[in-house]
Parts: C-alpha cells; structure tokens; sequence
C-alpha cells in the first residue's frame, strides 16, 4: 500500500502508551509498508527504531475532560497529531487515548466536512459468521441529536461500509424499540420518516430497511445501523461486556472438571476462529465520520496488535479517498 504522507499515530494516548503503541508503529510499518509518524514526548517514546517523532511535550489524561484539555494542552500529542494532518505533515491520525479529546482533536485542528452538522463515530460490529461486520453510528460523539443528523449518519455510514467493506449496496437500518414505524421516541419516528422518503440516497447506493432492534445488530440482515450516540455507546458497551462475559464464562466451564478440559481440546480449535472474530483488538478501531481528514479512534486498551490493525484501517481509509466520498454524499443538492 502506498502512501504519500505518513500517518500520524498518538504515542502518548491508551493504557498501554507508550511502549506497546511504539512496537505497534513499528510493526505496522514493517507489515504494511506504510510510513509512521509517533506524536509525543521523544524521552517517552525512547527509541522509535528509525521511525520520524513530531515532539508533543503535553499529554491528555484518559479521564480528562475532553473540551477543555484540547482547548489549553495546545502543545499535547492528540492535538500536535490532528494539526499534522491539517498542515499536510500526515494523512490520517491514530489513537487510542481519550475517545473525546481525539474526536474534539479533530474537529477543532482539522475541521469539517462542509455540510456536516455532526461528527459521528463508525464502529464495525463482528457478526458471527459473517466476513462483514455491521457498521453502528453513531456509537458516542453526540449523546443528543436532531432527526437531519441521524439522516446523515446514514449517508456517512454507507459510504464508509461501501468503501471499507466493499458493499455496493448497504443496507441502512434505524435502531428502535420494534420494527414498525410507530414505534419508538419521537426522534426515531421524525427520522424514519425522512429515511423512508428516500432523498437522502444520493451517491450512497444504499438501502432503507426500516427500523431494526438490538438483537439485529450481531447479524447479517442489516450493514449500518443508525442511532444516537447516547443510545449507540450503551448498545456497544452491553454488546463488548456481553461477550466479555460469554468468554469468561465459556472458559470456566471448560477448566470446571477433568472431562470438561478433555472436552475443550476438542471444541477449542472449532471456537478459536470465532474467538479472534470477536476480539476488538482485531477490528482496528472506528472512524471518526464528517471530520476534514482520516481519524481512526482506537480503543484505550489497544495493544501491539490492536495498533497495527488501527494503522491498516488508516492505510486503507486514505487510499480508498473515503474522505473525498463522504464530501460528495453529503454535499448540498
């Protein structure tokens, strides 16, 4: 894959900062073939085995509060990475640190799309099973919306499912409390009524299928799922504690007796696939959707592997000019 800027990954942000989102960068320079820029404070970083560091004295804590750390730590990794994406020194930023101040990062330093009222976060959801996740937005940048936002997020969803998963024709879905159109809160009815008229289409290619529940979002009868990002956020964090526990337990089980850990060497080899399926370090983050440039948000307890696939999702969402479709879907007509 080639690339003509390097891509701009955080250094200092995520729980396993900076040592393990240092050997990530470098084995994702090695893997993919694609140049790295570490963002942070080069006595922390140590050393970078040759990759380029823009030097960021200040750091913004992972409970920090998102607006007002980016508007004072000007000189912080989160913000120094989003102004080399804005200066043309990097074509996509990456991080694992605090999930608001990377998205306010963003949006301040590097704007956004014209036409876009609201940034949203895609986040791919594993479906069992399925080489295609389920792409849910927005999954926490707007805890409160406006029915146009949400028609949007439909818009910017399926242009990203469209261009990271090759669907050609994404179907779109509006998370409610039942299928029918009279069901739900009077957000979800005004918006699926304007999902329903159909203008918003454009150049997505996509497909209304009408309001979908909870239960849907882990199967293949739906590509995007629109929602708020109040109610996406907990969507997403029941689903990632859901499974947590299913593992747990399954492993539990097999270590319960001498038969059951006879049973699991046979059962183990046919579960690990899905295992790896599920695991978030394998979905290399979600994209931040309408900022003017590539913003992957990884999660803050990303690893050397999860850093690698974050940075791979980067590579691929610059050369696919995802950013240049998204423009064209949401344009004004």
């Amino acid at each position: 894959m080639q690339l003509s800027l390097p891509i701009a990954l955080d250094a200092m942000g995520g729980d396993k900062a900076p040592g393990e989102i240092v050997e990530g960068a470098t084995q994702a320079a090695a893997e993919l073939g694609v140049p790295i820029v570490l963002v942070g404070r080069a006595d922390d970083i140590g050393d970078a085995v040759g990759l380029e560091i823009i030097e960021a004295s200040e750091v913004i804590a992972m409970d920090a509060d998102p607006g007002s750390s980016v508007r004072t730590m000007k000189d912080s990794s989160l913000v120094r990475a989003a102004e080399a994406v804005r200066d043309g020194r990097a074509c996509a930023m990456v991080s694992a640190g605090n999930t608001g101040a990377t998205m306010a990062s963003a949006l301040l330093r590097m704007g956004r799309i014209k036409g876009v009222k609201r940034p949203a976060i895609a986040t791919p959801i594993p479906v069992p099973g399925s080489e295609r996740p389920t792409v849910l937005l927005d999954a926490g940048a707007n805890a409160e919306c406006q029915p146009e936002w949400l028609v949007q997020f439909a818009q910017m969803g399926a242009v990203f499912a469209r261009d990271r998963y090759g669907i050609a024709s994404p179907r779109v879905g509006l998370l409610s409390i039942g299928e029918e159109p009279t069901k739900g809160n009077p957000l979800v009815k005004e918006t699926h009524a304007l999902l329903a008229d159909g203008a918003w289409i454009g150049s997505t290619g996509a497909s209304f299928v009408g309001n979908v529940e909870g239960r849907d979002i882990m199967t293949d009868d739906v590509d995007v799922i629109v929602t708020d990002g109040f109610t996406g956020n907990v969507a997403l964090k029941t689903l990632e504690g859901s499974m947590r526990s299913l593992v747990a337990a399954l492993l539990d089980v097999f270590g319960a007796t001498p038969e059951a850990q006879q049973a699991s060497e046979v059962l183990w080899p046919a579960l690990s696939p899905l295992y790896a399926q599920l695991d978030p370090d394998n979905t290399g983050g979600a994209m931040l959707l309408g900022v003017d440039g590539v913003c992957i948000i990884s999660h803050g307890s990303s690893g050397t592997r999860a850093v690698v696939n974050a940075c791979r999702v980067a590579a691929e969402m610059v050369a696919g000019d995802v950013v240049a479709h998204l423009r064209d879907a949401v344009a004004p007509s």
